[in-house]
């Protein structure tokens, strides 16, 4: 089913991992997609692999005015925007006391204010057409302490506090925001996981696939317009957190 022909929708960090997974379901229910990544090999490598759903856009968020023109530069390729997947982000796990200072600048500003800042950038044109999807890839650490993430769990529960409020901001507008909260995911980002917990979660079954994550969104992004799901936790059934 083409639940989302004719929408028109943007990813973040969409080269690979749930915003890849998220592209790939998005254009599956008939959407065009606008995949926004600095990587620009990979970029060009998924969207020949999709077709002429999947348009690339070459954007450091890291980059103030990269950052500050992604509406610009969403607009010079697609008519408008209908869904915004704000899911950039990276990750620092381990003790904080052996964490490098230049890394936790890079991850609360991609995790945090860049987020921030693309749906302060997006959002006028979304209220400007009475309609929208904010979608925020959050954590099950937005939810929980994990102890092993000093750092990427304050960046997510600052997550959680951005989209309830910008959710209220907007409801009057038509624009609906939400966030999905998935715990471990098969993923790069995991690389910085302490390899014995890693390792125990693999043997475990307590990772998801990038998919899973996906079929949230989708199913998030599909509800009447009446309804608006504020946040999906989505948990490997073998994870005790």
């Amino acid at each position: 089913m083409e639940e989302l022909k004719g929408k028109i929708a943007v990813v973040t960090g969409a080269a690979s991992g749930i915003g890849l997974a998220s592209t790939e379901a998005m254009i599956a229910a008939g959407a065009k997609v606008v995949l926004v990544d600095r990587d620009e090999r990979a970029l060009a490598s998924v969207c020949e692999r999709l077709g002429d759903l999947a348009i690339p856009l070459v954007v450091d968020l890291l980059d103030p005015e990269q950052c500050a023109a992604l509406l610009e530069g969403i607009l010079a390729k697609v008519e408008h925007l209908d869904i915004f997947h704000a899911n950039a982000g990276t990750y620092i796990g381990g003790d904080l006391v052996d964490a490098n200072l230049d890394a936790i600048d890079r991850m609360l500003n991609l995790n945090v204010n860049v987020v921030i800042k693309n749906v302060r950038t997006v959002a006028p044109h979304m209220i400007g057409r009475g309609t929208g999807d904010i979608i925020v890839t959050s954590s099950v650490a937005g939810h929980s302490v994990i102890p092993w993430e000093p750092v990427y769990s304050p960046s997510k529960w600052a997550m959680t506090s951005f989209v309830q409020a910008m959710r209220r901001q907007l409801l009057k507008s038509g624009v609906r925001v939400g966030s999905v909260s998935p715990g471990p995911v098969i993923s790069a980002l995991l690389a910085d996981w302490p390899e014995e917990n890693l390792r125990k979660a693999k043997e475990a079954g307590a990772l998801i696939e990038p998919k899973e994550v996906a079929d949230a969104i989708i199913f998030m992004l599909t509800r009447p317009r009446n309804v608006t799901i504020r946040d999906v936790v989505v948990l490997p059934s073998a994870f005790d957190i």
